[in-house]
């Protein structure tokens, strides 16, 4: 599996809606897993963390709200978008689902363009290298549309790998990625990859970067990993 694929969970006890749901994003480009219950999505997003959820509110045993609300106040999941899917249309559900931490709230039926439109926005914010967005860190500037990363006024040329590497860092400057997590976001977790082989590549994209001169902007974090700026 491509590990530039933003990776979107589906929890939906409806087996015709997550079908049309998983169908139309990854007609998008989208990795999907589909979960149908909460139980089910809720193991999935310890074991493959996504990058946004699509929640049904009305589940048995463990509604939308419980989960969102689970998810919500663990440090290790409460950054995860959340789309809330209900056919509780009243103002005063909207706010529940929305306290609860959602991020957005769709009332049944929808239009599935528009589901996708909103998916598309909450990606913007988290992984905006993968929807064409234009990222920029100093005097860095990737383009994911066009594929073209410059630094000042010159070009520069990367290989797929170092693209992605570089799309990863530039979304999250100041984090430090370990070797195991650069390894699922970039070469994704489907393919097996020895840990130097990210070493390999973060050289490469140093030498790159700094092909015309200026800083390296890549910090080493002894025993952690790496990090931009």
């Amino acid at each position: 599996m491509n590990g530039t694929q933003p990776h979107v969970l589906v929890i939906e006890d409806e087996p015709a809606q997550r079908e049309v749901l998983g169908y139309n994003l990854e007609a998008e480009g989208f990795r999907t897993s589909r979960a149908k219950d909460g139980e089910e999505g809720l193991m999935i997003v310890a074991e493959d963390t996504p990058d946004v959820i699509v929640l049904d509110w009305m589940m048995p045993n463990l509604s939308g709200i419980e989960v969102c609300r689970r998810l919500k106040i663990s440090p290790e999941t409460r950054n995860i978008p959340i789309i809330m899917l209900s056919a509780k249309s009243e103002e005063i559900d909207k706010v529940r689902g929305l306290e609860t931490g959602a991020d957005d709230y769709v009332v049944k039926p929808y239009s599935v363009s528009e589901l996708m439109a909103r998916v598309r926005t909450q990606l913007r914010r988290v992984r905006p290298s993968t929807v064409g967005q234009v990222l920029i860190y100093q005097d860095i500037t990737l383009d994911s549309e066009t594929h073209r990363v410059m630094r000042g006024a010159e070009q520069l040329k990367l290989g797929p790998t170092e693209f992605r590497l570089l799309g990863t860092f530039m979304e999250k400057p100041g984090r430090v990625w370990s070797r195991d997590q650069l390894l699922d976001r970039v070469w994704g977790r489907d393919i097996y990859v020895d840990t130097r082989t990210v070493d390999v590549h973060v050289g490469r994209l140093r030498k790159i970067l700094t092909t015309n001169g200026g800083d390296d902007p890549i910090r080493t974090v002894r025993g952690a990993g790496y990090a931009l700026g």
